[in-house]
């Protein structure tokens, strides 16, 4: 039975006579009081509800608390008041553009040293303003099961992606930022996270050619809807030229009985397998013919001229822009407001990296050379390994590995989903003084009956947060693991609720100024806060009897590490709480972005958080750690040639955001490019044949920053060891150590400096000023586990 505190409390419309910039009206229903001094048996009972929303089907149709029969009017997506249905998405688009004319307005308006003084924050609003449609309709358009969700969406997204590249071009905006900043009688006003925001602002007005002629800024807006369109198209035309091929019996004897039941087609004599996918990685790793491994391994590597003719456009697109900008290459670009600031120092960190990654290469080559060797019967003419010999010796090496420990993988019964969302909501109640609370989900709150709400509760601020959990598979859903932020953190300033109650009488402020979402209020301050509203998506395999089945979801070791590193993405968001939406959560640089979920990685193979949770499904018997132990050993082979690999496409990114594009007198061949810094930082040479670059999606996403993951992980590693002391003497779950990750940190989103979070968080003060150097050191530091 839930208990009446714990339903989702409905936000009440007040009559504009009512507001006051007092708010006293804050003390009706619009929030949740702050949980504070909450009570063992009710942590308990959340506890215990947590583990049941996931792991019962039966328990949670009884808790979500409704029947979507159509008797209860739809709450709106998110409790969006616009997204009670498709088309409402229009209309969130329209009164968005509107909004942001209006604020527009008052910034080229702004003269005197108040109104001036307030441009930070109105030029905030905006960007809110934009990012509550483009961040939600990116979320619809592509997890939204109704095609006129996605439809509306993607609609809505166009709209104000070029509304938004309009904004960038106009100069006043700029001007007048510009002139805020450098008078001392308005800037020394500004706090200092006022101040952040008025540097990053100006930085992407800088990128954006706002200071060029008409003409020139019109082809900066069309350059930049090229990109966005060659973009999509890029990542949407990823297959291969060849998308299957002929194998015979004899040349697939040895291989995986799986594949012989998911082939595109079998015949008398063989058999077609597919050039990508889980059937030709499983072939790969088990097809014992060398010659056909590598036609195969060459298929699968080989785009269409086509596509490597959207690449080209694409890259030389985002040239121009560059160049329309004032700068030589998009990398040069894209970098200025990143921890690294230019290419020679992510240059400096790729080759720091890559010497420390040699010789962990050179051991795992050799003892592939040996299992090949053996495999020949001819010492002398195994002389090399092949690129398509990695992925079949390595996988031998794995099951030499579980043949050795002489026991089955049953770790998965340790890790049922109800339990690791406990063991999460454990830890970070241990380290940061927040835990995870299920909330039944209103009617048309949700895009799919298996999403579940968790209210984000702090130990002495109450809610924080609202997590929405789409983690389970369906047709057509996304199978990559990702973390959305639907909206972000922002102060609301009282202004905002008199201007609503002069524009909409009819409606409630706070519904007005919010869209009917979510929001949070601190009765000392007596200031509201936007609630940062969060989607995780996954793709975790239910039981094929879920809605029935006594047996809950179990994930495997790598589901529950893809779990750990999405949540970490999360807390950020969570604990990231600005005044200022534009620096909120993970809205800091992009090669910082990744240290909180890479960081989640390293908690989720340690022992005792581990014991928080991991107890198996039926006898609630501990997990024996040396199945983890076991676990890991395996993972680890040929990680030095993973981070070989990573490396490669890092400096590719570089190398293809570079001058390049528009410098190569007879013509930019990014094939040549791709195999040149192949032998460059490869220990395996790529066949001349194959054009892989074209299956380079996160070339679109990333455009120069590629690198920031294998820096954040060598970042993760340092703080794991220096912070958390490896998980030694209960490191990993002290709460001062969390403390200080979090002050350090979490806390500040993207509104203090990087380089000035690390010196503090680790107290070394060679990272302090950034720079080379400091590339070079993080690079020093490695990523081997």
């Amino acid at each position: 039975m839930l208990k009446p505190s714990r339903r989702l409390l409905q936000a009440s419309i007040l009559p504009s006579s009512r507001l006051s910039t007092s708010v006293s009206y804050i003390q009706l229903r619009h929030f949740a009081a702050p949980a504070v001094g909450v009570s063992t048996a009710s942590q308990k009972y959340d506890d215990d509800t947590l583990r049941n929303v996931f792991d019962s089907p039966s328990f949670w149709r009884d808790f979500r608390g409704f029947r979507q029969s159509g008797t209860l009017p739809p709450s709106g997506l998110f409790a969006n008041r616009y997204l009670t249905h498709a088309e409402g998405f229009i209309g969130f688009s329209k009164e968005s553009v509107e909004k942001c004319q209006r604020l527009v307005a008052k910034v080229i308006q702004a003269s005197s040293v108040q109104e001036r003084c307030l441009i930070p924050r109105l030029l905030d609003r905006l960007s809110d303003s934009l990012c509550r449609v483009l961040d939600m309709a990116e979320f619809v358009r592509s997890t939204h099961p109704d095609p006129d969700f996605q439809q509306a969406s993607d609609q809505a997204y166009t709209m104000l992606f070029e509304f938004m590249n309009v904004l960038n071009t106009t100069p006043d905006l700029k001007t007048n930022l510009e002139g805020a900043l450098a008078d001392l009688q308005v800037s020394a006003k500004w706090s200092n996270e006022e101040r952040m925001v008025a540097q990053i602002l100006l930085r992407d007005f800088s990128k954006s050619a706002i200071d060029l002629p008409q003409e020139k800024r019109q082809a900066f807006v069309d350059f930049s809807n090229q990109i966005n369109r060659l973009g999509t198209k890029f990542v949407k035309d990823m297959r291969p030229e060849t998308q299957a091929i002929n194998l015979s019996n004899r040349q697939l004897k040895d291989v995986d009985p799986l594949v012989f039941e998911y082939a595109s087609a079998r015949y008398l004599t063989g058999m077609a397998i597919p050039t990508t996918g889980p059937v030709a990685a499983t072939t790969l790793r088990s097809m014992k013919d060398a010659n056909a491994r590598r036609e195969l391994y060459i298929a699968g590597r080989i785009a269409p001229r086509t596509q490597l003719q959207t690449l080209q456009d694409f890259l030389q697109a985002r040239a121009k822009v560059a160049n329309l900008s004032g700068y030589s290459s998009y990398a040069k670009m894209n970098l200025v407001d990143k921890l690294a600031k230019s290419p020679v120092a992510v240059q400096f960190f790729l080759d720091a990296l890559s010497r420390d990654n040699r010789a962990q290469i050179r051991q795992e080559m050799d003892e592939i050379l040996v299992l090949k060797k053996l495999e020949t019967n001819d010492a002398g003419v195994s002389t090399q390994v092949d690129a398509w010999d990695r992925d079949y010796y390595q996988a031998q090496q794995a099951e030499k590995q579980r043949s050795r420990s002489r026991r089955p993988d049953f770790m998965c019964a340790y890790f049922s989903l109800g339990t690791v969302m406990q063991g999460l909501s454990r830890l970070f109640t241990q380290l940061y003084g927040v835990r995870l609370v299920p909330v039944p989900i209103a009617f048309g709150e949700a895009w799919n009956p298996d999403v579940r709400r968790l209210d984000v509760i702090d130990e002495t601020a109450g809610r924080i947060a609202i997590l929405y959990c789409d983690f389970f598979a369906r047709p057509a859903k996304s199978c990559n693991p990702a973390h959305f932020t639907l909206r972000c953190s922002r102060h609301i300033h009282p202004s905002e609720l008199e201007e609503a109650a002069t524009l909409h009488p009819e409606l409630d402020p706070l519904q007005v100024v919010n869209d009917g979402m979510a929001v949070s209020y601190n009765p000392t301050t007596k200031e509201i806060y936007q609630l940062p509203t969060i989607a995780l998506v996954c793709d975790f395999q239910a039981n094929k009897s879920y809605q029935s089945a006594a047996e809950p979801t179990l994930l495997s070791f790598r589901d529950l590490q893809t779990l750990f590193h999405e949540m970490g993405h999360a807390i950020h968001s969570i604990i990231g709480r600005t005044a200022h939406q534009i620096v909120s959560g993970t809205r800091c640089a992009t090669d910082f972005a990744e240290l909180p979920s890479v960081l989640m990685e390293h908690f989720a193979t340690d022992p005792l958080v581990l014991s928080l949770f991991a107890r198996h499904w039926q006898t609630d018997a501990p997990l024996p750690y040396e199945l983890v132990t076991e676990r890991l050993a395996i993972d680890r082979k040929g990680q030095g040639m993973e981070t070989e690999h990573q490396v490669i496409l890092a400096v590719l990114d570089q190398a293809y955001h570079s001058d390049l594009p528009l410098c190569v007198p007879d013509g930019f061949d990014s094939t040549a490019v791709f195999h040149s810094i192949h032998d460059r930082y490869g220990s395996v040479r790529e066949p001349r044949e194959t054009s892989a670059q074209g299956f380079f999606g996160h070339l679109v996403e990333y455009g120069g920053t590629y690198y920031s993951y294998l820096f954040d992980r060598a970042i993760a590693r340092r703080v794991w060891d220096v912070v958390f002391d490896g998980g030694r003497d209960g490191g990993a779950v002290k709460r001062e150590r969390g403390e200080r990750f979090r002050e350090e940190v979490l806390k500040w989103g993207g509104s203090r400096d990087g380089w000035e979070c690390l010196a503090g968080l680790l107290r070394d003060e060679r990272l302090r000023a950034g720079g080379e150097e400091a590339m070079r050191l993080v690079g020093e530091w490695g990523v081997k586990d």
